[in-house]
């Protein structure tokens, strides 16, 4: 083993776990990785989640007391996964107060069903911060148009957001945008703003994913020679955009009144194509005040084998933007390649969801008392 993943949080990034399941939490393992691989945080999603549940392995008890007591499929799900997250939560709470309240957190989406829709989702997030009911919590929020004014609305409410699914710069702009405003509508309510935190996890393995296919079907010797620098340029440029909007006069009168930043968090870390080192979406991604939220796989891989040589963003900006306008100049759409992937990602986490309620539901009929 190596001490990669010490010097990875030596050098300011923070190591966030991206997976979660009951067995995770009652056989001691969460607690194992904060204490001995630098994990301090967990992200959730709803694959993660259906995949945890469909395992059925520590749920059962609880869906036959569910099933027992009638509840609706979703009123179930809500149950089951806000009960794992507050269990997280717990375990991570030393961690939420040793850092001040900027790590220890675990986050819980809204509903995906509701991504297209700006105040069912503020309702949601609402509902989900009460039903948690952990300081520690951060409530993930999709960067559609619609959860633009969502995250606003929200974090001016005092809670705390993880906005998931950015892909492209501007959007990710926008995202920042919306966080700075609800501050702002937070500071006029009289709320902490120091109490407020929020991350902004913006999607890398993806954009090789897509990108590579059509370079793949361009099929030329300076098409091939692209694959696999689209999405380590385009989160380089997304941290450039972070320091611009957290260095502006507008950022500046926020912090003033304690605000925390919006650090960026690099999610889909995972490598998809084996042709790549299995860690690079962490070692080349390393810049101080970014969050990397890591399968366990990547985890492990990183802790073996990786090799951290500091940062690896700054400085990068110029070679980045020249690498994404080669893609460009090959007739590969970037604005067409980061909308196609949003909607895929709304539809991936509603198609989870959807497989959740299936299998939950054949559960609760399964388990349901016989009427004697």
């Amino acid at each position: 083993m190596t001490d990669a993943l010490k010097r990875l949080s030596d050098e300011g990034v923070a190591i966030w776990l991206d997976d979660l399941s009951r067995k995770r939490i009652t056989s001691g393992n969460l607690a194992e990785l904060l204490d001995q691989s630098h994990v301090v945080g967990v992200t959730t999603n709803p694959s993660i989640f259906q995949k945890a549940i469909s395992s059925g392995d520590g749920y059962e008890q609880q869906l036959a007391d569910l099933a027992a007591r009638k509840v609706t499929v979703d009123e179930a799900i809500r149950m089951i996964t806000t009960a794992d997250v507050r269990d997280a939560a717990d375990i991570l709470r030393p961690v939420f107060e040793a850092t001040d309240g900027q790590d220890g957190r675990v986050s819980i989406e809204v509903d995906p069903r509701l991504a297209h829709e700006t105040t069912a989702t503020v309702a949601e997030a609402k509902q989900l911060a009460w039903l948690v009911d952990r300081p520690n919590t951060l409530i993930k929020i999709p960067a559609t148009k619609a959860g633009l004014p969502a995250i606003t609305e929200v974090i001016g409410l005092g809670i705390s957001v993880n906005v998931t699914l950015i892909f492209s710069l501007e959007r990710y702009r926008a995202v920042m945008d919306a966080y700075l405003a609800g501050l702002e509508k937070a500071r006029e309510r009289g709320l902490d703003l120091s109490k407020i935190h929020s991350v902004a996890s913006f999607f890398v393995s993806r954009v090789d994913s897509e990108i590579d296919k059509r370079l793949d079907g361009i099929g030329t010797d300076e098409a091939k020679a692209l694959k696999g620098k689209a999405a380590l340029a385009n989160a380089r440029l997304a941290y450039e955009a972070f320091e611009e909007v957290f260095s502006s006069e507008r950022w500046s009168a926020l912090d003033k009144a304690q605000a925390n930043k919006q650090r960026p968090l690099w999610a889909s870390t995972g490598v998809k194509d084996p042709a790549y080192k299995d860690t690079l979406y962490v070692v080349d991604l390393v810049a101080p005040g970014t969050v990397n939220t890591m399968p366990e796989a990547t985890l492990e891989a990183t802790a073996d084998h990786g090799v951290v040589a500091g940062d690896t963003v700054r400085g990068t900006y110029d070679q980045s933007r020249a690498e994404l306008a080669a893609v460009e100049k090959l007739g590969i759409a970037y604005d067409d390649v980061v909308q196609l992937l949003e909607d895929e990602g709304v539809e991936k986490f509603e198609a989870s969801w959807n497989d959740l309620l299936k299998s939950t539901e054949a559960e609760l009929q399964r388990l349901a008392p016989s009427e004697a």
